[in-house]
């Protein structure tokens, strides 16, 4: 009788370069699993848009393992311990999450598993380096991102190469009484079926990462440095999501920028490239030794600052609907598709820190809520960037004009238009700014400001002027 291995799935839900799973494959028959596990993640237990990727990708992934992966609901302390213990199994692996609640949640089940004479497996296969490995010479952890980037990560060990996926994988025969659920058992898809709109926009899994990552290098990585600040053009990679399920390695990326042929892309647009890796990298790093990032601001002034927290304004900020241009079709773009262009995001998170003096947390929360690729380091890590509050922040004085920024990387008006459909057919002089329309010209383009789109929601004159009157308090 074979020794019995059980690999559990979390944020690695891939075959390919995970050596986790590789690991289990060598030390016997697999047992492959995967825990919905709310009750340990209390307040930070996934989004809706979140849930129904998560839906989809397990779908996939069973079908990847010939039918054999075993769906579980509930406190995984419990639950794996009691599936290890019925199974006899003689390894457990995992790959290595670094949110808070899952590293506390991790240690005790290594410990119980320990305690049964179970051998524990715990592998990084969701990041280019650990975030104890990119220190400063002190040996603490980096604050500001470019050093962290410059003097850390490329000068640290590089990425290891990716591995393929295990080429035979012998699975056991799981006991039928282990409380297996059916897909459908998790209840993971929103009784509010608004994912429905987002299936179009995504290929989930692991090929679907693949396929993307590959046009991403022929479409769009030429041109980057520049091209990713403007909307309406192919410049991202869109592989935030696959990265976050792990559907792809960050070193699969990374190796596939080395094995580009030389000159087929300038080195200013795969060096800007890698360093937006390296971002995800130093927001985990910033997770990793502030556990309270999601929560507290990094610099601690920010805990008195005095919000607004008008829940009209936060409503129509949700919905697409503040009356300025640029922020409501980013907004409806989240909505849409579960994503948002990078660029966007800055400009509708300044937008509702800044000048609607919302809490940036309540924005924080609504894209955990509704981006396919929330990720607690990273978003916590970028909302806490725009309002000014993290360890190397954009000051809080620097506000985003929302209508400059859309003359200056939307100068064609084709990203709005793409998204705010009532304005298709005002002149790009008024597109970014429809207030300021003559009544005829209005009239002729089919807008009636307050009716068919609606009047801004703040001045962003006298809301920036009074920010920076609350930022001068705060000071």
């Amino acid at each position: 009788m074979s020794d019995i291995a059980i690999h559990w799935f979390r944020q690695d839900l891939r075959l390919s370069d995970n050596p986790a799973l590789a690991k289990a494959v060598e030390k016997g028959d697999l047992i492959p699993v995967y825990i919905l596990d709310d009750e340990n993640a209390g307040a930070d237990a996934m989004g809706g848009a979140s849930r129904w990727w998560l839906h989809e990708a397990l779908r996939i992934l069973n079908d990847q393992l010939g039918g054999h992966l075993r769906l579980y609901k509930g406190d995984a302390k419990e639950i794996l311990p009691k599936l290890a213990a019925l199974h006899d199994a003689r390894v457990v692996s995992w790959t290595r999450c670094y949110e808070p609640w899952r590293v506390t949640r991790d240690k005790a089940i290594k410990e119980r598993l320990d305690a049964q004479g179970c051998e524990t497996i715990r592998l990084n296969g969701s990041l280019l380096w650990e975030p104890w490995a990119i220190k400063k010479q002190d040996g603490t952890p980096y604050k500001v991102f470019t050093p962290f980037f410059r003097k850390g990560c490329l000068q640290a060990p590089p990425p290891a190469v990716p591995m393929d996926a295990p080429e035979d994988i012998h699975f056991a025969d799981p006991k039928k009484e282990d409380g297996a659920v059916a897909l459908d058992g998790l209840s993971l898809l929103p009784e509010i079926e608004w994912y429905k709109q987002m299936a179009p926009h995504w290929e989930i899994g692991e090929a679907g990462a693949q396929a993307a990552l590959e046009r991403f290098l022929d479409e769009g990585l030429n041109g980057y440095k520049s091209g990713r600040d403007i909307p309406s053009l192919p410049h991202v990679s869109r592989l935030s999501p696959y990265l976050h399920w792990g559907h792809i390695s960050p070193n699969q990326i990374w190796h596939a920028l080395d094995c580009l042929e030389d000159d087929a892309v300038p080195d200013r647009d795969v060096d800007h490239f890698r360093s937006e890796l390296a971002w995800r990298e130093f927001s985990y790093s910033l997770l990793y030794y502030n556990q309270e990032l999601t929560s507290v601001p990094l610099q601690p002034k920010f805990a008195g600052f005095e919000w607004q927290n008008d829940p009209a304004k936060l409503s129509a900020w949700q919905k697409g609907m503040t009356g300025i241009p640029i922020v409501d079709a980013g907004m409806r773009e989240l909505w849409q598709t579960g994503y948002m262009h990078n660029r966007v995001r800055m400009i509708v998170a300044s937008f509702l820190i800044k000048n609607m003096r919302t809490d940036w947390r309540k924005g924080e929360a609504w894209f955990w809520d509704t981006l396919v690729d929330a990720d607690l380091a990273n978003n916590a890590a970028s909302w806490q960037w725009v309002a000014g509050c993290g360890a190397d922040a954009a000051p809080y004085f620097r506000i985003f004009n929302p209508v400059l920024q859309a003359e200056k990387f939307d100068a064609d008006g084709d990203y709005i238009r793409l998204y705010v459909p009532e304005l298709v057919k005002l002149p790009n002089k008024y597109l970014f700014k429809p207030w300021t329309t003559p009544k005829d010209i209005m009239a002729e383009a089919g807008v009636r400001l307050g009716e068919t789109y609606p009047m801004p929601v703040v001045d962003l004159k006298a809301s920036r002027e009074a920010a920076l009157d609350a930022y001068k308090a705060l000071s």
